[in-house]
């Protein structure tokens, strides 16, 4: 069994953060590692408030865990500081990880910060040029590229321009497009738009499940095309399933 690692915040609610990408590597198969970034006060309906781990210590098992065992992929969520980004980055690079999967987590589903002033920018500068796949959904591509991003079209500008920051793969998902849950891939070859129907309702998570997924699939050996396609279409899968334990949004796991 190949593992993978998940590189995240806790979410107390079970329905994103680590604790989703956790089950999604089960579910598909890989056994899953993981590294937490920062505790959350959360449920379904709100982020009240988060609590960073200190970069020092995100390091510190980062290299307890590469010292004892290599993941086939990697993903990081939400990482909270620009510091915890640069205590992560100098890791990756010793131990050379590759299928790395970046969501440049910065606003929750509910709207709430995720990341601090400036950090989007160094997730960019120094992880993007790192990564197998960068996942950035419509309204983080478009405070990367610097471009309005509404219509697929304009995705597909925005994809263009993330692509010169370094990543393999530049997935720009438009689950808030309306009418079609539309995602645009581009390898800097073939530029692929990848559809499925658009689910009513709201649901929590949705973002990390998908790069999970991704992540998943990579370390089970799928080239990139096929890991986006399988994720997204597990999602939708997930979607169709999700349930309410809580007052808010749906859980897809």
């Amino acid at each position: 069994m190949e593992t993978a690692l998940t590189i995240a915040g806790s979410d107390p609610s079970g329905g994103a953060g680590l604790q989703a990408d956790l089950k999604v590597f089960k579910e598909l198969g890989v056994h899953g590692l993981s590294v937490p970034t920062a505790l959350t006060a959360q449920n379904t309906s709100m982020v009240k408030g988060f609590s960073p781990i200190a970069p020092s210590f995100i390091e510190e098992q980062l290299r307890v865990l590469m010292a004892d065992m290599r993941p086939a992929a990697l993903k990081t969520g939400m990482l909270a500081t620009t510091d915890a980004v640069r205590a992560i980055v100098p890791v990756l690079r010793e131990f050379a990880l590759g299928n790395l999967v970046v969501d440049p987590v910065s606003v929750s589903s509910s709207g709430a910060l995720l990341m601090e002033a400036g950090g989007l920018d160094v997730i960019m500068e120094q992880l993007f040029p790192l990564a197998a796949v960068i996942t950035p959904n419509i309204y983080e591509a478009s405070v990367l590229a610097g471009l309005p991003i509404e219509t697929p079209e304009e995705m597909e500008a925005g994809a263009r321009a993330l692509k010169e920051t370094g990543p393999g793969v530049v997935v720009v998902t438009g689950g808030h497009l309306k009418g079609v849950a539309m995602d645009i891939f581009f390898d800097g070859r073939q530029m692929v738009r990848i559809s499925a129907e658009m689910m009513e309702g709201e649901y929590h998570g949705t973002g990390c499940v998908f790069s999970a997924a991704i992540a998943a699939f990579l370390a089970k050996g799928a080239p990139a095309l096929k890991a986006v396609e399988e994720a997204k279409k597990f999602v939708s899968q997930k979607i169709r399933g999700a349930f309410h334990p809580g007052k808010g949004m749906g859980i897809l796991l």
